[in-house]
């Protein structure tokens, strides 16, 4: 006889949780390596280093000739450089490849542009070094830092400055003393303009931080125009079709005109006659359907009990009906139905 296999619940409690662990391990461990597997995950991690970071933030695109092959994992600090790891798939990077940070739209998004060259792939664990890599200039933290600065500055010790500077030169030539006096002048004009530029240096950090937070919206407002453009693009056939269509019913309209104006000239006229009776008999026709009003109800009065005429003729005949006297008789009926004693 055949040994009966032992039920789970009869199984060793230990080795059934060992196996447990170890199956959940390897599928946590799976979990944060699946971009690594061959066909869960794609594409080889790199890794670059620039000199800073431009505002470059993991998940922004890597492109090469404008075209998406990967996008940024992380950036770190190194040595005084930012080393930036991205993740490259379906592109050949080469042992002289160069990169650069590029700003992707005029609100100060980024992207990593790779240049692939040499013969030979890259090694993941060299990277880029240094040389081979450039940063862009931003100009919106070159106007917030601009700001601040101003913000600083001692104007009015400022113009005192250039003007012990002009009187100290007052007897060298008249070319140094009249620049000297010329930048004597523009340091007053700063001082004296020295709310203004504060005020406008502090709407400028306004204007820049607000388009940073609306950077997604106004993404979007350009993607949609694009979408809508594109659409029109799709439709113009069907656009001039219409356009066509309707310049060759105009056409086929004024041919038909054309053909039959004997015809219609005199229905025109005609028309145009009884147009000119009916105004000059609006006000007499008016009246008739105010006079026709009354004879309209009494005449569905009179038909409107079924398909004869109801009609009262009051005190035609007296009649006596024992001893009580009819004064009104309805013709459809024989004997007293209405009227008084």
């Amino acid at each position: 006889m055949a040994r009966r296999s032992k039920n789970f619940r009869d199984k060793n409690p230990v080795v059934v949780g060992a196996v447990s662990l170890t199956a959940m391990a390897l599928l946590i461990l799976l979990a944060f390596n699946a971009q690594s597997l061959p066909l869960i995950g794609g594409g080889t991690v790199y890794k670059a280093q620039f000199s800073e970071a431009a505002g470059l933030k993991a998940d922004d695109p890597v492109r090469v000739a404008g075209v998406k092959v990967g996008n940024v994992e992380s950036l770190a600090l190194e040595d005084g450089a930012v080393t930036v790891e991205f993740r490259v798939k379906d592109a050949f990077v080469g042992d002289r490849s160069e990169a650069a940070i590029k700003i992707e739209t005029v609100l100060g998004a980024k992207y990593v542009a790779l240049v692939p060259r040499g013969s030979a792939e890259l090694d993941p664990d060299v990277g880029i070094p240094l040389e081979r890599t450039a940063s862009p200039y931003d100009v919106v933290e070159a106007f917030a830092d601009l700001s601040s600065t101003v913000q600083e500055i001692d104007t009015a010790q400022l113009a005192s400055s250039f003007e012990v500077l002009a009187d100290t030169f007052a007897d060298t030539p008249d070319e140094v003393r009249t620049s000297l006096e010329g930048l004597a002048r523009l340091s007053d004009t700063i001082a004296s303009r020295d709310a203004q530029l504060r005020e406008l240096l502090g709407a400028t950090r306004k204007v820049t931080e607000v388009l940073a937070d609306r950077n997604g919206e106004f993404t979007q407002l350009i993607v949609d125009s694009n979408t809508l453009l594109t659409e029109v693009q799709e439709r113009r056939e069907l656009i001039d079709s219409i356009l066509t269509s309707t310049q060759e019913l105009s056409r086929q309209l004024s041919g038909l005109v054309s053909d039959n104006r004997e015809a219609l000239t005199p229905a025109l006229q005609q028309l145009s006659r009884v147009t000119d009776i009916l105004s000059r008999n609006r006000a007499a026709l008016a009246q008739t359907v105010n006079e026709l009003a009354p004879f309209v109800r009494v005449f569905t009065n009179t038909l409107g009990n079924g398909r004869w005429f109801d009609s009262f003729v009051n005190d035609l005949l007296p009649t006596v009906v024992g001893a009580a006297i009819c004064t009104g008789v309805e013709t459809s009926v024989t004997g007293c139905t209405s009227g008084g004693q």
